[in-house]
């Protein structure tokens, strides 16, 4: 059974006037289910060999190379950086960027660890977090989100690229044998792939048009949208669709590890962080459920670009996302209580 948080005037009124006269549990649960679904939906796609374990990576990179550009820039393209009030976005990454190295410490520098930093603090902001922020905290709550949705992804996968090109330039150097002078040129070729980049360019491009105050005309604006809008949807259905295809059944106690440190040890340490900084009220509330959505599909992403951890993501996704349905609420109820 699941239980309430106490909600403020703004988010009752906001309920009343979206027409939700229900608890913020329940729209907790109407919000992760069709995350959940898709994923199902996937998953039937494998299991009747709909879509084959061919055509996985030419999806990946469907989604990759062109729907997740359209997405962050059409997303950025109208954020304005003297707007964002950066203070308890600056605990959330502070606290991420801990739990980041704390991971690689663990795992190692390459490529597993670092797919396994990203899922450890890359939450599900936009398709989860939007609607969950809005009906339960109303207008302040989402001025707060938005503000962390605007530098999330260019702050944690621009991360993730760095150090994951760093990790395979550095294998490619031991492989060869490679000098300290042609491993310098190898690392300035990492840092140059991490910005040249289907991730961070986007985001980058669409920040930069931003400041420029220019509109973008419909006839261009729409099709990106419609791109962009298309990016969830596929990207969850081939989740669905690699977990029918790869066996994770001796991946469930690693996919349960990464789901709690996902969505118990990434909200504890923000809200750590944020009042050790002075974050108070709704900007704090907002963060650390945030930071307690569960693990973001472009992770599965970087997994199956960099071929590294690829069944243990997708398990980890999947169970995070579950798992949510309980510590989502958890958590709201818990923050309620924060001083």
């Amino acid at each position: 059974m699941f239980l309430s948080p106490p909600l403020g005037e703004g988010a009752r009124q906001r309920q009343k006037s979206l027409g939700y006269p229900r608890p913020v549990n329940s729209f907790v649960i109407s919000s992760l289910f069709p995350v959940v679904l898709l994923i199902a939906a996937g998953y039937l796609a494998g299991r009747r060999r709909w879509i084959g374990g061919n055509a996985v990576k030419d999806l990946s990179n469907l989604i990759f190379l062109l729907l997740a550009p359209a997405l962050l820039f059409r997303a950025m393209s109208t954020v304005h950086v003297q707007a964002l009030s950066l203070k308890p976005v600056a605990a959330y990454f502070i606290a991420s960027g801990l739990l980041f190295a704390g991971t690689l410490a663990w795992r190692g520098f390459n490529r597993t660890g670092a797919v396994l930093a990203l899922a450890n603090t890359y939450s599900n902001t936009v398709m989860i977090g939007i609607a969950l922020i809005g009906l339960a905290y109303g207008e302040p709550g989402m001025v707060v989100l938005l503000t962390l949705i605007s530098l999330h992804s260019l702050v944690l996968m621009t991360s993730a690229t760095v150090v994951l090109e760093l990790a395979v330039a550095r294998e490619h150097a031991a492989v060869s044998g490679a000098d300290r002078r042609s491993m310098a040129r190898t690392v300035g070729r990492a840092l140059r792939n991490a910005i040249i980049h289907p991730v961070p360019l986007p985001i980058i491009a669409g920040l930069l048009f931003a400041q420029t105050g220019l509109v973008m005309p419909e006839v261009i604006d729409k099709p990106i949208q419609l791109l962009g809008q298309a990016f969830g949807p596929v990207a969850l259905v081939m989740v669905g669709i690699t977990l029918a295809l790869t066996p994770i059944g001796r991946h469930w106690r690693g996919a349960l590890v990464q789901a709690l440190v996902k969505n118990l040890v990434h909200p504890l340490l923000v809200a750590l962080i944020g009042w050790l900084l002075g974050v108070r009220g709704i900007p704090l509330t907002v963060m650390v459920v945030a930071a307690a959505l569960p693990i973001g599909a472009n992770v599965f992403l970087f997994s199956q670009r960099y071929r590294s951890a690829e069944d243990l993501v997708t398990a980890s996704v999947a169970v995070s996302t579950v798992l949510a349905l309980g510590t989502l609420t958890l958590v709201m109820v818990w923050v309620q209580w924060l001083p």
